[in-house]
């Protein structure tokens, strides 16, 4: 499958940017312990809105709103079990039904551009977002991979376990572990995916706070070794991380992985988990974020996008940068 939606991409494909971002760009109040996946019960159709601006800025895939969107999350806020389970489904639903609107559009020759909006009929896969357990405790130790007493290996599996499979049966094209912090959470993701036989390819994408290491401190090559070696995992590489440090990651994963690299990096500004906001720092303009593109795509990355704090300008830039559209 991807090396088939790679060929179709010209070798490289254009991810989609921040969600959590667009949303709060269009008035939506993430300041919760849900963070975007509040919006699923929310609002929803500012996701759907979202998805539809990152594919008419150029993305060929759209990652769903469940990032920090977890059935203990959302018991813990009062909703049922099925309920949880749907709102999950429900992230899928959304992404399927923006590709659907945008290639309907493509279509239908009537549909004129606007505002910047690129109709290009094209392959566009559905990726299901899963946080780290980190994401779901919500105080930023997705950024530490601290998990304290219930960072084991059982504990991990049964907690991510029901959340997987609904996913799954949802119907997304790819699912994504994202900000995966350490060792442990690899390997357990691993073991779900050989256990559950979900028959659906997955990638792996670590964050990094040096350039060398994950951001517990566990090394790099050792996750993408554990990931690479799961049948089931058809992309590793790199998210939420500052873009100074992505072309020497790169190399990293290549020495370790023959599988496609995937990367989208943050930004490059720094997150509050306690106020709950972006604190100003030294990130990157679009204009310099874009400007690293083509070097990551020599250095051996074939999926690009961006994580928190970019935008479709963003994503526009980097369609631009790999394709010239």
């Amino acid at each position: 499958m991807m090396a088939e939606f790679l060929r179709a991409s010209g070798g490289a494909v254009v991810m989609d940017g921040g969600l959590a971002t667009e949303l709060e760009a269009h008035g939506a109040d993430l300041k919760d312990t849900l963070w975007s996946a509040k919006c699923l019960f929310t609002c929803p159709h500012l996701i759907k809105k979202v998805h539809l601006e990152y594919l008419e800025a150029g993305a060929s895939v759209l990652m769903t709103g469940s990032y920090q969107a977890t059935i203990q999350g959302f018991l813990s806020r009062g909703f049922s079990q099925d309920e949880s389970e749907s709102f999950l489904k429900l992230g899928v639903e959304l992404a399927c039904e923006a590709r659907d609107t945008y290639l309907g559009k493509c279509s239908n020759s009537s549909d004129e551009p606007k505002d910047g909006a690129r109709l290009r009929e094209r392959p566009i896969l559905i990726a299901a977002s899963i946080g780290s357990y980190g994401a779901y405790l919500a105080d930023g130790s997705e950024y530490s991979g601290d998990y304290g007493k219930e960072g084991n290996l059982e504990y991990l599996k049964n907690f991510h376990r029901r959340r997987l499979q609904v996913l799954a049966e949802a119907g997304p094209d790819i699912l994504v572990f994202e900000t995966i912090p350490n060792k442990i959470e690899t390997q357990a993701y691993v073991e779900l995916l050989e256990e559950c036989n979900l028959h659906i390819p997955a990638w792996f994408a670590f964050p990094s706070k040096d350039g060398i290491n994950v951001v517990s401190g566990d090394s790099l090559t050792e996750c993408v070794f554990i990931a690479d070696s799961c049948k089931e995992v058809g992309a590793v590489g790199i998210n939420c991380t500052p873009p100074r440090f992505i072309h020497a990651l790169v190399l990293s994963i290549r020495k370790v992985t023959n599988k496609p690299i995937l990367i989208y990096p943050n930004s490059g500004e720094s997150y509050d988990p306690v106020r709950k906001e972006w604190v100003a720092c030294s990130g990157v303009s679009n204009e310099d974020f874009v400007s690293y593109v083509r070097k990551w795509h020599e250095a051996g990355a074939s999926l690009i996008g961006g994580c928190c704090r970019t935008s479709p300008d963003t994503i526009r830039g980097i369609s631009k940068a790999l394709h010239g559209l």
